[in-house]
């Protein structure tokens, strides 16, 4: 448990405060005032996570349903006595919380993205019967309503039926011409609740009835006329019948509550507690403050971190922004180190901001344990801890007899006793108050002590001997706050891993010290100081060349990133180009193609009509055109005539087939292939690497004659189960050699299916050179399955 003497000096105090004054009740007031640091993680990450779900809600532009109210613990407490019946002004109080239970329960009845919320306040009813009975019953200032019940309402409306006649009779009594003259004055009045009017005291006798008061004066005697005094005690009966109802009514209340207090005591609880997430949530969104990470291991890191009452400062005064802190400790804070940073000791000028530092890290701490968001990055982590231990200002005891020095000390004899490996400890200004080389050595044997425990220590001071003990010592890092040398001012900003210097000479002479007695200051210091202060220069200077150095390179990878971007862009540019070219010159291949079959079927056509040697050596004619048009776009790899050999298979350009080498001249650069049945002597330029293309039954010779066919050209043609591709390329053949022949008729049988590949046949053959009409085939051919071509 966390002591409330460091509670109080790093003024956690008033953190709550500040969040207090977003409280909707006294209650709300008092329960923030009790928040403390937890040891229990969940418990932590619960409430951390109940504020975060408001602050959500806020941002969707919805508040908690809270107003103001009053603590019911006193009304409560008068209430459980069996019999106990309150004054209906003290049931007002019930108002507002029963209203506000009752808003905040139809808030989260269907909301699912408040979980945490809504197991905290789930079980809200706002007890609508009780709440009901309280509304029919009373008003807001207190008093019963005629709607309280039946009889109170006819008991009410007979009252002022009675009152009224009272009031009319009185008002003729006092215009009778036997009373006027007697009359002090002709206005009705009451007195001791009775109607009366004002006679004259010497006649008083002259007008029936009973005096129930005289004026101040003595002059005037108010009376009430006998003849009244029936209807009076009428009215004073249904008074008593009045006041008898409402004290049932009330009583009816009262029991009501009192069989609701345990429920009523419950719900409240829950609804102060909401009003305390709310504050929190709304103090968090005033100062922009995050969820930090609450961890087991053992390390502290501070992100953009701000105290938060200089942020509230800040914030109120329209002042600048406070300067974020950024510090870790438990862990390895440079890249070539492996040794967890346990401990640091911060250097520096005096009013730099090393306390400033050390009670930011203390004080953001102790909001993270209580589930308090802290002004700081939302990487920022604090570890779990059981004490956090700190010796923070000047704790000179005059009642104790106690020197500055020897209150610091025994303050740290404490904290040496208490210290393990899950405390933390804040020291300030280690060393001071004594002579410093013996100072020094203390705080070095306390902070080598503190590291044995375990525990993460985070320390200020002067002293170079601590500075230069740290700074050989495994597990110790040293910090500064940095310092403008040539405006003599703090910057507020801490560097870790470097001393920091006091400037103590140039802040005394910028405050008007005399160069005289500075000069003096300088030379009295020991060489040894001097030397020192010179290599902390030379060092922060190395320090800067290599920020320099850093930077440089890191705009050098910046620069090659960039560059090596333009070259990926610009190499997927010349991709695309490439891509582009190539479709168009296969698009351009392809219209070359079909441009030469059209003229290849009308030179077949017009050979079927002529049968004539000229129409069959245009064919050929023909087909060397296209042959040489697709050599354009695919130019055939040649072979040496050095390396061929007899057996070698080789594609033969002028049957478009394999062949095998039987023979090769040399001499003549000629040679002699057989392909299938047939041998023929071609050119060594007339050859290329083998296709494995198989001789086929028909071959085109030479002198450009076609062998006598095996068989005879069928006339039907079976496409089924072909894609439409592989369809096309055989029926364009087909259709050439039926022509040839001189068939009339043919069949091309393609099947129903989905009908691809019947649309794309019959698209194929509408125009075709070859083609004089087509139809779908009778049932005996096969109906929509095949299609019935008829030659030209």
């Amino acid at each position: 448990m966390i002591r409330t003497e460091t509670l109080r000096t790093l003024e956690f105090d008033k953190i709550l405060s500040a969040v207090s004054g977003y409280a909707h009740s006294g209650a709300t007031r008092d329960e923030t005032a009790l928040i403390r640091p937890l040891d229990d993680r969940e418990a932590i990450v619960r409430r951390f996570g109940q504020v975060d779900e408001i602050r959500r809600l806020r941002q969707l532009g919805i508040d908690l349903s809270l107003r103001s109210f009053e603590d019911i613990a006193p009304l409560l407490a008068a209430v459980r006595p069996d019999g106990a019946v309150l004054d209906p002004t003290e049931l007002v109080v019930l108002f507002p919380i029963l209203r506000t239970m009752t808003a905040i329960a139809k808030q989260f009845a269907y909301r699912t993205d408040i979980p945490l919320l809504r197991e905290l306040a789930g079980t809200l009813t706002g007890f609508p019967d009780l709440l009901d009975e309280l509304e029919v019953s009373i008003d807001s200032e207190g008093e019963i309503l005629d709607s309280a019940s039946p009889l109170l309402s006819d008991l009410r409306q007979k009252k002022r039926h009675l009152t009224e006649r009272i009031r009319r009779r009185l008002a003729e009594i006092v215009r009778e011409t036997g009373v006027t003259t007697f009359l002090q004055d002709d206005f009705i009045t009451q007195r001791g609740g009775r109607w009366v009017i004002p006679v004259r005291m010497d006649s008083k006798g002259m007008v029936p009835g009973v005096v129930h008061d005289v004026s101040n004066s003595g002059e005037t005697a108010f009376m009430e006329p006998l003849e009244i005094i029936g209807l009076a005690n009428e009215l004073e009966n249904l008074v008593a019948e009045e006041k008898a109802e409402m004290i049932r009514i009330v009583r009816t209340i009262c029991r009501m509550i009192r069989q609701e207090a345990d429920g009523l005591d419950e719900q409240f609880r829950i609804l102060v507690r909401l009003d305390v997430l709310n504050g929190i949530a709304l103090f968090a969104d005033s100062l922009g403050a995050e969820t930090p990470e609450i961890t087991d291991a053992r390390f502290i890191r501070v992100r953009e971190g701000r105290h938060p009452l200089l942020a509230l400062m800040a914030r109120e005064r329209g002042a600048g922004r406070v300067v974020p802190l950024d510090l870790g400790l438990g862990g390895a804070e440079r890249p070539d180190s492996h040794v967890a940073n346990q401990v640091m000791v911060i250097t520096g000028p005096n009013a730099g901001g090393k306390t400033i530092s050390l009670k930011t890290t203390g004080l953001l701490h102790l909001m993270a344990l209580a589930g308090i968001p802290v002004p700081a990055a939302s990487t920022s982590s604090f570890p779990l801890i059981s004490d956090l231990l700190v010796d923070i200002g000047d704790e000179q005891s005059i009642e104790q007899s106690l020197s500055t020095f020897s209150a610091h000390v025994s303050n740290i004899a404490g904290i040496l006793e208490r210290a393990d490996r899950r405390t933390v400890v804040l020291l300030d200004e280690l060393g001071t108050g004594t002579e410093p080389v013996q100072g020094a050595a203390i705080s070095c044997a306390v902070l080598a002590d503190l590291q044995d425990k375990g525990a993460l220590v985070i320390a200020t001071t002067h002293l170079t001997d601590i500075v230069g003990f740290v700074h050989k010592r495994d597990g110790m890092v040293n910090a500064s706050m940095e310092f403008d040398r040539q405006t003599l001012t703090p910057l507020y900003r801490l560097t870790v891993g470097e001393p920091g210097q006091s400037h103590a000479l140039e802040i005394a002479r910028r405050y008007g010290l005399p160069d005289r007695v500075v000069a003096v200051a300088t030379g009295m210091l020991s060489r040894m100081e001097t030397e020192f202060h010179e290599l902390l220069a030379e060092l922060k200077d190395q320090r800067r060349r290599h920020e320099e150095a850093l930077a440089e390179a890191e705009r050098l990878r910046r620069d090659a990133e960039e560059k090596a971007r333009i070259a990926r862009e610009r190499l997927a540019e010349a991709e695309t180009r490439r891509r582009e070219a190539t479709e168009k010159a296969l698009q351009e291949a392809k219209e070359i193609v079909r441009a030469a079959r059209r003229d290849v079927n009308a030179i077949i056509e017009e050979a079927r009509r002529e049968k004539s040697r000229e129409a069959r050596k245009k064919i050929d004619e023909a087909e060397a055109a296209v042959e040489a048009k697709l050599q354009e776009f695919h130019p055939e790899e040649t072979l040496s005539l050095d390396a061929v050999r007899e057996g070698d298979t080789v594609f033969v350009k002028a049957i478009g087939h394999d062949g095998t080498v039987t023979a090769v001249d040399r001499r003549t650069g000629r040679l002699r292939v057989r392909a299938g049945a047939m041998e023929l002597e071609v050119a060594a330029t007339d050859v290329s690497p083998r296709r494995g293309k198989a001789t086929e039954a028909k071959i085109r010779t030479g002198s450009g004659r076609r062998p006598a066919p095996d068989a005879e050209t069928p006339r039907e043609i079976n496409l089924i189960g072909l894609r439409v591709d592989d369809a096309l390329a055989r029926l364009e053949p087909f259709l050439n050699h039926a022509s040839l022949e001189g068939y009339g008729e043919l069949r091309i049988v393609h099947g129903k299916g989905t009908g691809a590949l019947m649309r794309a046949v019959r698209e194929y053959l509408d125009g075709h050179p070859l083609v004089r009409e087509f139809r779908p085939g009778e049932p005996f051919e096969g109906g929509e399955g095949a299609t019935v071509v008829t030659l030209r």
